[in-house]
């Protein structure tokens, strides 16, 4: 067996081209009730599978006088709108198993390109409001309804003004984040702390003027949105967005503006009551709430005042030990994680690594990551041994590698050795096995901090809070009734990626009425991490707002990982696509991720065949 690591982790696929394209599609698919033992029921509805077809800013976020013939005038004028660009688009998808499914789209409304300056003042584009309430009255498709308003950019000139106000923007211990950039897209880092701000605002005006101009509608086409997403995806943010989602770097999260310290002390007066209840927590003496700080400081480069203002990416409690296994003779490996000689878990190998496939394309597969948190809040300080092994065969073991980590004290006093129970025997590897143990880092010093969760917890509630808001608005309006979901990443299915940093935990949970939807990239769209989350989620469906594989698959196996998901009580999935008309791809600089036939990246061009072959069984 050799032994090989990789230090460059890849960020999680989520992408929007450089052109800011953020347009949608989706398909109804019309499936009948279809029963799945693992996730326990019968289907209640049918279930939506979509592409995301790039029409916002190829045909409604347009002037007039960029009409041109023939596609112009049906996107421009009195009585445009996207619908013949929708329908020439959709019309190429002819596999004979999406014959089954009714086709629709999902609908993306980037709400800050809803705005035209007028002076020095920023009203609503009545005319691109209309463009897309016209959409849904001119296609006679089922749709999803995308609000979009993330740290993504639309390209829209108030971003730039909004970015240039600190209270927009999200603040770590060293003030307000700068605009940054992913895969040379921009990004604003907003502010999740407060709905008193500009950013705020401008996205509740634009909610308020498009559900306004959509309840004008005739009944019969308001009844063709069967969900809406709210905002996108919505979490807290942190430096160098592109490379820093992992644990390497140094340690910033948001949020430390003035108003979410006040926050977080108030989170602190409502979940206690007295401080001498904190206080008996934290070994602490403060006076009062008022004189908490959040943890933002790390005690191996700063100097602390006290101990409780150190935070770091294990502070909380948990480490979490991961790596990769390339095992090309044993289906199914699983990991055990041993602490001090003792079994402390075990997962299986089967996450995405992207950076293990590009440094060894020979595997063919990327489906080799591994992660399993350990808590260290009730080991003994001083050092521990950590060690891996895998079972390539049942009841038989291979050591992959040892780690010793320090479990520290408030003292900071020399760790000594741990006593270590026998280890199982380790067999050889047998051909072909290749395996890393990235995590932990040896001696790794582990300082818990009992303030660090409840100072997570609060950033997670910033998130459910924010999103609940927003949802708030399109309850009390026409669209109440309608079905409404999040839009939200799932950090876990990446084992190189901290969870904490996000602070998506709350927004994952059960937010009623506000669904569950859900991004899915990787293994988590097609493998088995997705049903394992179900499991232990509350959610009894669910909604798939970005689907790619990030691999080809042929007609036949996306037929099978569409009926999976179906059988799992999705409510709809949505994929990008690349617009057509009159047969041609527009020009324009498209999605990463679009499935398209002149798309080689992550097998996009295979996919799109697939949805478009008739090699398939229907």
């Amino acid at each position: 067996m050799s032994v090989h690591s990789f230090s460059r982790n890849l960020p999680w696929i989520h992408w929007f081209a450089a052109a800011g394209v953020i347009a949608a599609g989706i398909y109804g698919a019309q499936l009948l009730a279809s029963y799945d033992p693992s996730f326990g029921g019968l289907r209640r509805s049918p279930m939506l599978v979509a592409p995301m077809v790039g029409i916002s800013d190829t045909c409604i976020n347009i002037p007039d006088q960029a009409a041109s013939e023939p596609l112009g005038l049906n996107c421009t004028g009195e009585q445009g709108s996207a619908a013949a660009l929708l329908e020439a688009t959709l019309a190429r998808l002819d596999a004979p198993w999406l014959k089954s499914y009714a086709l629709g789209y999902t609908l993306p409304v980037p709400l800050l390109q809803l705005f035209r300056q007028e002076g020095e003042a920023w009203a609503i584009d009545q005319e691109r409001v209309q463009r897309v309430t016209r959409t849904i009255r001119d296609s006679n498709r089922p749709l999803i309804l995308y609000l979009f308003s993330t740290h993504f950019s639309s390209h829209s000139p108030l971003e730039k003004v909004l970015a240039q106000d600190p209270g927009n923007v999200a603040h770590t211990p060293s003030g307000a984040l700068p605009e940054d950039s992913y895969y040379g897209a921009p990004i604003y880092n907003w502010s999740v702390a407060t709905t008193d701000n500009g950013i705020s605002h401008y996205r509740t005006r634009a909610i308020q003027a498009l559900v306004e101009d959509i309840c004008q509608l005739p009944t019969r086409d308001v009844r063709k949105i069967r969900g809406i997403t709210v905002l996108g995806e919505l979490h807290q943010l942190f430096p160098s967005f592109e490379t820093g989602m992992g644990f390497a770097s140094d340690y910033a999260v948001t949020e430390y503006s003035p108003q979410s310290v006040a926050g977080f002390q108030n989170f602190l007066r409502s979940r206690f009551d007295r401080i001498e209840k904190l206080n008996l927590i934290l070994k602490t003496r403060y006076g009062t709430f008022d004189e908490v700080r959040p943890p933002s400081k790390d005690i191996r480069k700063q100097a602390l005042n006290q101990y409780e203002e150190h935070i770091d990416p294990f502070a909380h409690g948990t480490f979490p030990v991961s790596g990769w296994l390339f095992a090309p003779n044993s289906p199914s490996p699983r990991i055990h994680v041993y602490v001090n000689g003792q079994r402390v878990g075990t997962t299986a190998a089967d996450l995405t690594r992207r950076d293990v496939l590009e440094a060894k394309p020979a595997f063919g597969h990327v489906n080799t990551g591994w992660r399993l948190d350990v808590d260290f809040r009730a080991m003994k300080p001083g050092l521990h041994g950590i060690d891996v092994y895998a079972e390539l065969v049942p009841h038989r073991l291979t050591h992959l590698g040892h780690r010793q980590v320090a479990v520290m004290d408030r003292e900071q006093r020399t760790p000594e050795q741990q006593p270590q129970h026998p280890l199982p025997a380790s067999h050889a590897a047998g051909p072909g096995v290749e395996a890393a143990l990235d995590q932990p880092q040896e001696h790794v010093a582990l300082f818990y901090n009992p303030l660090v969760p409840l100072w997570h917890e609060f950033r997670g509630q910033q998130v459910v809070t924010y999103l609940s808001h927003f949802d708030r608005l399109l309850q009390s309006s026409c669209l109440g009734a309608l079905p409404r979901y999040t839009h939200q990443l799932i950090p876990y299915a990446n084992p190189s990626w901290d969870a904490n940093k996000f602070a998506v935990d709350a927004s994952l949970g059960n937010l009623l009425p506000l669904r569950a939807g859900i991004s899915l990239y990787g293994e988590a769209a097609y493998g088995d991490s997705l049903r394992r989350w179900l499991r232990r989620s509350p959610h009894p469906s669910y909604g798939i707002t970005e689907f790619h594989p990030l691999k080809p698959m042929s007609s036949d196996e996306l037929r099978q990982v569409f009926a999976a998901h179906a059988a799992r009580n999705a409510d709809f999935l949505t994929f990008f696509l690349e617009p057509y008309w009159e047969g041609q791809a527009l020009e324009r600089t498209p999605n990463l991720f679009s499935f398209d036939s002149r798309n080689g990246a992550f097998g996009s061009d295979v996919l799109y065949e697939a949805l478009r072959s008739r090699s398939a069984r229907p």
